[in-house]
């Protein structure tokens, strides 16, 4: 049974998981508003109070953490007050933040968010996407090089902010190869040739479609066929695709698994790419099958798209979850 296959896991090691991606910071502005401005059409904001989360891969990192791996970062951040906050949150955690590399040449990613209830009235973004430096990118190689040999699993968390240029990610990949360590990726962008050599690939609908040229993935068929495109194009073994509320499909050069969602509701499916990245990644480095893996990552999404916000979850409530399908005669994947 799953469940005893994930506590027998767990009792076995802690997985080491490394995450390479684009950190960020998610700050929210929370107020009321009853009129507008006399200076142009736009609503006045009361400030009540704001809050400050980590997003993009140090959101991956949280779901790690929660899910109770021993996690290891890299990444660059600016030279700012945002990169204080970040590192100050990561070791909140008690995180190594020594591969953090600092740039002069951008800010830390901060992403400003005006909330009106639950309302968001605009987005205010800080950031610099420029393709990091040689110079930086040969010091990052350096630092990494025994944090790469000693995981279990390595993470490219990508959204596309300079960091995973195709340079970094495929000397990085080459350097987990000579390692013999899987190499699990969250992409972005347009071309996925740079994650060749990677175990998975885990876009959502969106994403694949636009890397593939595909219009309308609105079958499985459609979605087999992108799916072909990014193979040849990557020699990836194994490819997730997340549908928001619809599930996730699992696929290989040849097959393929559909997992619907797990949810009775939706709220927010904000973060839950996140958590499925994150779970497979966890999953997979206790030496767990992918399928296992998948099917326990779709529990877990299920569990965070029933909440608001960006949330994590935790192995006893993926398992409570499993336990409460089995308990109401759904068939699941052993």
């Amino acid at each position: 049974m799953l469940i005893q296959k994930v506590s027998e896991a767990q009792l076995k090691n802690k997985p080491k998981i490394l995450v390479i991606g684009d950190l960020m910071i998610d700050r929210y502005i929370y107020g009321n508003s009853s009129r507008l401005s006399p200076e142009a059409p736009v609503p006045i904001v009361n400030i009540q109070n704001e809050s400050i989360t980590l997003g993009g891969a140090a959101n991956v990192i949280q779901n790690l953490v929660s899910l109770g791996a021993n996690v290891n970062v890299a990444g660059i951040i600016g030279n700012d007050n945002a990169g204080i906050q970040l590192i100050e949150h990561l070791e909140i955690d008690f995180l190594d933040t020594d591969l953090i590399v600092k740039d002069s040449t951008r800010v830390t990613t901060l992403k400003t968010r005006i909330m009106v209830g639950n309302h968001q009235l605009v987005r205010l973004d800080n950031e610099v996407t420029h393709p990091m430096a040689v110079e930086l990118e040969n010091e990052l190689i350096e630092k990494i090089d025994d944090a790469v040999r000693e995981a279990d699993i390595v993470v490219l968390s990508d959204y596309n902010k300079g960091l995973l240029t195709e340079s970094f990610t495929s000397r990085v990949i080459a350097l987990a190869t000579l390692y013999e360590k899987k190499v699990i990726v969250d992409p972005k962008g347009l071309d996925y040739r740079k994650y060749k050599g990677a175990f998975l690939i885990k876009p959502n609908r969106k994403e694949l479609a636009e890397a593939s040229k595909s219009e309308n993935i609105n079958s499985i068929e459609k979605l087999k066929n992108a799916a072909s495109v990014i193979f040849d194009q990557t020699d990836v073994p194994y490819m997730v695709v997340t549908l928001s509320e619809q599930g996730m499909v699992l696929l290989s050069p040849d097959t393929h698994v559909e997992l619907p969602v797990k949810a009775t509701e939706v709220f927010d499916v904000t973060g839950a790419g996140d958590t499925v990245i994150s779970c497979i990644a966890y999953f997979v480095s206790l030496g767990m099958d992918l399928e296992d893996a998948c099917e326990l990552a779709n529990h877990a999404a299920a569990i965070v798209i029933r909440r608001l916000g960006a949330v994590t979850t935790t192995v006893e409530e993926i398992l409570a979850d499993l336990a409460q399908s089995v308990k109401q005669g759904v068939h699941l994947a052993h």
